[in-house]
């Protein structure tokens, strides 16, 4: 008998937890303090789903770390070493933040309201009490809270026709990493192109709620002819899309550089940032790579001449380009002048290519699979 999950007040539900049950969730996983559905169909089934049609997420773990006041950008450019310097309002920004000695506290997505409030949308870890602790250390002018604010992601080839049923045509108009005020029942909530997959969506920040059902119910009321459904992030579609997580691919051990974020590291810009001296000095001995394993196979250490030389933090089967895929930290000394590795799996050694992420399936020569 599989083990349950005992429910209590420590996992917060959301406004759109009736209509993730009602629609026949599977499986979740615990994130910020939350429920976070992980399967409604199959693994699989989800995928496909989520790359030809349009699903509704609840992303409500996603929660948003509030910086409101005078100090409020001196503290978000404190907490990362990505310069913020030319945010316009409206923007959204991925940033890497960094204790101080560049290590990785979250990988947020930073949106910019004004000049004296931004939100941090945060990966899976607590940022809202390190903010608070940071805010009084430095004596900066700013309150830090968790509004009360519930995203809800729409993804998937045919979310952009399904928002405009729903928010009107000038979604459209909403570009990449850009959120716009729309009214919704007479409420205003950011709406922004971004989302954790690669097949195109929005998220709204439902901050009502007593709309969130009734929008829940609306997306599926004007998406039944697109066949829209219900999901959640998806380990293979994020994993060929390169699309990193906080707490796997990742986590307090390492720095942006180890991870293939050094492009949010703005090394010779002049900011006040708690850990970009430290990350000016580093010198890193290891880094995050991708794996390509032509049978379906699951391991976690990764060997170089019988030595262990690092592992495998996420890994899984596509069936779109019938490879295992996988995410691993290597050390440079055992992949130096190396284009491939071995990976203890339970059917012995098996030989795995090394490929940078994101993966170039073309350049790897992987040919796609129809469904």
């Amino acid at each position: 008998m599989a083990a349950e999950i005992s429910i209590s007040r420590r996992l917060r539900s959301t406004p759109f937890t009736q209509g993730v049950t009602d629609h026949g969730v599977k499986s979740y996983t615990v994130y910020n303090n939350m429920l976070l559905p992980t399967v409604f169909r199959s693994l699989e089934e989800d995928y496909w789903h989520l790359c030809e049609h349009v699903q509704v997420w609840d992303v409500s773990v996603e929660r948003q770390v509030e910086i409101n006041g005078p100090d409020a950008f001196n503290l978000i450019q404190l907490m990362t070493p990505r310069d913020l310097s030319k945010a316009q309002v409206g923007q959204c920004f991925y940033v890497p933040l960094c204790d101080e000695d560049g290590l990785l506290i979250n990988d947020p997505i930073a949106i910019k309201h004004s000049d004296n409030l931004w939100w941090l949308s945060i990966a899976d870890s607590d940022v809202l009490l390190w903010a608070k602790g940071l805010a009084t250390g430095f004596c900066l002018d700013v309150k830090v809270s968790e509004p009360d604010v519930w995203p809800l992601a729409i993804q998937g080839p045919k979310a952009e026709e399904l928002m405009t049923r729903v928010f009107g045509e000038s979604v459209r108009d909403i570009r990449f990493f850009r959120s716009e005020m729309m009214n919704y029942s007479g409420t205003e909530m950011l709406v922004a192109r971004s989302g954790w997959s690669k097949q195109g969506g929005f998220e709204v920040y439902v901050n009502d709620a007593a709309l969130g059902s009734q929008l829940w119910d609306e997306l599926f009321e004007k998406g039944a002819d697109l066949n829209v459904g219900p999901g959640c992030p998806n380990n293979i579609e994020r994993i060929e899309s390169g699309l990193m997580s906080f707490g796997n691919d990742m986590d307090f051990k390492d720095t942006p550089y180890e991870c293939d974020l050094e492009k949010y590291v703005s090394v010779d810009a002049d900011i006040k940032s708690l850990s970009i001296e430290a990350l000016r000095k580093h010198n890193s001995t290891r880094e995050l790579v991708g794996l390509v394993l032509d049978q379906e196979a699951t391991g976690l250490t990764v060997i170089q001449n019988d030595m262990p030389i690092g592992e495998i933090r996420s890994q899984t089967w596509s069936p779109k380009y019938k490879k295992q895929l996988a995410f691993a930290m290597l050390d440079f000394a055992g992949t130096e002048g190396q284009t491939h590795v071995l990976v203890c799996t339970d059917d012995g050694l098996v030989k795995a290519r090394i490929a940078p992420i994101p993966f170039d399936f073309d350049a790897l020569e992987i040919t796609a699979h129809p469904k």
